[in-house]
């Protein structure tokens, strides 16, 4: 297969997700709406979406954030896999007619992630435990788009949620990496509430939450393949 990697900065990629996808003898390439404009799906067997720190309703300093949510319902239309990733998510929701907003206080840290019962039966979600601490770093949240299905909760927010059998959006983070949470910590311009407490619970969590990423990934790429046949 093909996979075509959407990405909007350098600290929310596929660092984890690359070496899986590459080991099931995938394909990978990367696009950044910011610079590159509108991708050809000619080829192209799934999708992700990943994170970034700009926020989904900063049209007037992103203009291109506009442009890619215009752009997101043709991969629902075209039943095309797609896993969206926090702003992924985020932009699905929006470019889908569902609410999107700021929570009241942001979730950020690891916290704790239950599955729905749909979640349990959901050909990715599956894949996860039912209920698992996750990494959470997310200023706003989303409600349900209309027709999709709720995968997981924490807290605070929707997390987890698929539209139709080929779209995926998820508020926690699976894809991160230890080096791509260590700069997140450290940029002064989004700081977590608790920086220390933060890298030590990381190092305690990181190996695990990684397997579980590996998981998901490899969970997705099975159900593209499944779609794509």
């Amino acid at each position: 297969m093909r996979v075509l990697s959407i990405v909007h900065d350098g600290d929310a990629g596929t660092e984890l997700f690359g070496p899986v996808i590459a080991e099931a003898g995938h394909r990978l390439d990367e696009w950044n709406f910011a610079g590159q404009g509108e991708p050809s799906l000619d080829g192209y067997d799934a999708v992700l979406v990943f994170g970034g720190f700009q926020h989904p309703d900063q049209d007037d300093v992103y203009p291109w954030l506009a442009r890619e949510a215009d752009w997101l319902p043709t991969l629902v239309e075209q039943r095309l896999p797609t896993l969206g990733i926090c702003l992924g998510s985020e932009l699905l929701a929006r470019a889908t007619g569902a609410w999107v907003g700021r929570l009241p206080e942001p979730e950020i840290g690891w916290g704790e992630v239950e599955l729905t019962e749909a979640g349990t039966e959901d050909p990715v979600f599956s894949s996860l435990p039912a209920r698992f601490d996750g990494l959470l770093w997310h200023h706003y949240a989303h409600d349900l788009p209309d027709g999709a299905v709720a995968l997981a909760h924490s807290a605070a927010s929707l997390q987890a949620f698929r539209l139709g059998d080929a779209c995926w959006g998820i508020q926690f983070h699976p894809e991160v990496t230890e080096l791509q949470l260590g700069r997140w910590i450290a940029d002064e311009g989004d700081p977590p509430p608790d920086p220390e407490r933060l890298r030590v619970e990381t190092r305690q969590q990181i190996g695990r939450w990684n397997e579980l990423g590996r998981r998901l990934c490899r969970a997705f790429l099975g159900a593209a393949e499944s779609l794509a046949r």
